[in-house]
């Protein structure tokens, strides 16, 4: 037997267990490290605002940012990365509640149900699975069969809409049909990550048992939409490896096992993602949640920012390459370091230890070098309107040697008992709407290893159940968290309808979702 870092010893079907999952001992035992030692917190030294880590970009800017997004189209090859394996069963937990309680509670909120019903997009496809299984759905509705109809929607008789991914539930109505997520996705990609040979691009992860549905509606729609919008679609689908899954313990911080004595292993969060990005071979990809997409009437505003904060990305990119290429050749005067300085702090937002002006002209050269030769993400950022999720902030360097760093951060980083780390928190005027764009090439071309560049301390511990036990999971550094932790990031003030999420079922009865 071996020892596995948490006080006991694996076991030869230990070992199998970990080697089947793609994992090693000696990654297993450093996570059972991080729940012993616990996550630490981020310290905040002030919220992002617009001026001071948030640009604003003038309209007078906004020709020359087409102009330099135009010109990636013809150079680069763009793509669309969507994470899309969220399930919907979140979606739905009121209506869950409601089934697992026999009906709604009053006679307001069966009715309010009924009269919404028709609104969704999917309403056609539940009046045929209804009529499928021998029942009239109007009769339902007339007769306030809610659990039936509740069924309808959510199980595997019906819809099976509780079991699927947000990718494949009917989000937007059209006279022509309705419309899932995934589509909406692909529509968009053919408006903004369309290169000058008309190919558009999206990759789509997806969970494994999805990967065959998923492929199965894209070889359905496909040609109609590349007829439709004019364009080839290159779609690439991954999945999230098993070797990205994490170990679980239980309230000891032991290996938690299951009902045959085998350690459990959960999936390890939308971090876990940062390999399937990390092999695509684009040079721009632009990033979004499955659940952000509009209707094709409200996609001009869209795609418009989406070109803005890539052409911004772009005339930046281009100003760091002309720095590092000089930097890389042992080039840059004192006069010369003292502007690459200037343009990182105040372009880049790098933040510059204590003494650095102490140093030797080489180690100077050097350090900038190091902190200019990185990924660059462009984030979009929403005003804040009391939507749960994280923001953007000046995070103090965990070494204490000076200097702050942009960072995307959740609640669940910070010290809420901390008074005025709480309070910094609440001071934020800004929203993070996961609407990136992402260079990931270096100034001679070539890829960077993006996890390189991850904050592994950036992790996060929750508290799960399996089969009614309760256990701890260990979810990996946010794929716009810890992941891009040491990315050079700039944050862009954009507007508040670029953001349209639904989390919740009756989000899609919102206005934005609607026909107009």
């Amino acid at each position: 037997m071996t020892e596995n870092g948490a006080g006991e010893r694996w076991s030869e079907g230990d070992r199998q267990c970990i080697a089947a999952q793609g994992l090693t001992e000696e990654e297993v035992g450093r996570q059972l490290a991080l729940f012993r030692r616990g996550v630490p917190s981020v310290r905040l030294n002030r919220p992002c605002v617009a001026g001071d880590g948030i640009v604003v970009i003038p309209e007078s800017e906004r020709p020359s940012l087409f102009a330099a997004y135009e010109e990636a189209r013809r150079r680069h090859r763009l793509m669309k990365f969507v994470p899309a394996s969220g399930a919907a069963s979140r979606m739905f937990r009121e209506w869950y509640r409601c089934l697992a309680a026999g009906g709604f509670a009053d006679g307001a909120a069966r009715k309010a149900f009924s009269g919404d019903l028709k609104r969704y997009a999917f309403f056609p496809d539940l009046r045929a699975a209804v009529a499928a299984a021998g029942e009239d759905l109007e009769s339902l509705i007339g007769k306030a069969e809610d659990v039936a109809i509740l069924k309808s929607v959510l199980m595997e008789e019906g819809l099976n809409y509780g079991c699927l991914p947000k990718a494949l539930l009917k989000f937007h109505d059209y006279p022509e049909g309705s419309r899932t997520a995934l589509e909406e996705h692909l529509v968009e990609a053919a408006l903004y990550a369309r290169d000058a040979k008309n190919v558009s691009r999206v990759h789509f992860t997806v969970y494994r048992e999805h990967e065959s549905t998923v492929q199965t509606l894209l070889s359905q729609v496909i040609r109609d939409y590349e007829s439709r919008l004019d364009t080839v679609f290159e779609v690439g689908i991954s999945t999230q490896e098993p070797a990205t899954d994490t170990i679980a313990v239980d309230s000891e911080n032991l290996p938690f096992r299951d009902d045959r004595g085998k350690p459990v292993f959960r999936p390890g969060g939308h971090g876990s993602l940062l390999r399937n990005l990390n092999l695509l071979d684009e040079e721009i990809i632009f990033l979004k949640n499955i659940d952000n997409t509009v209707p094709d009437r409200l996609k001009t505003g869209t795609s418009l920012w989406k070109k803005l904060l890539a052409g911004y990305l772009i005339r930046l990119q281009e100003e760091i390459f002309a720095s590092v290429r000089l930097l890389a050749g042992g080039g840059g005067t004192e006069e010369e370091l003292k502007r690459f300085r200037d343009f990182a702090e105040k372009r880049v937002n790098i933040g510059f230890p204590t003494g650095f002006r102490d140093l030797s002209l080489s180690e100077r050269r050097s350090f900038l070098f190091r902190k200019l030769n990185r990924p660059l993400r462009v984030c979009g950022m929403v005003k804040n309107e009391g939507e749960p999720g994280g923001g953007p902030f000046w995070v103090e360097d965990a070494d204490g040697r000076g200097g702050a760093s942009l960072q995307i951060i959740e609640e669940s980083q910070i010290d809420r008992n901390d008074p005025k780390q709480h309070a910094v928190w609440l001071s934020a005027t800004h929203f993070n709407p996961v609407d990136l764009v992402c260079g990931v090439r270096d100034f001679q071309g070539r890829k960077f290893d993006l996890p390189a560049f991850i904050d592994p301390a950036a992790v996060a511990i929750t508290r799960k159940s399996e089969k009614g036990r309760e256990l701890l999971a260990l979810e990996r550094p946010g794929l716009w968290n810890g992941s891009m932790a040491f990315w050079n990031t700039v944050f862009v003030d954009v507007p508040l309808s670029t953001f349209n999420p639904v989390k919740t079922v009756t989000d899609l009865l919102r206005p934005q979702h609607l026909p107009s």
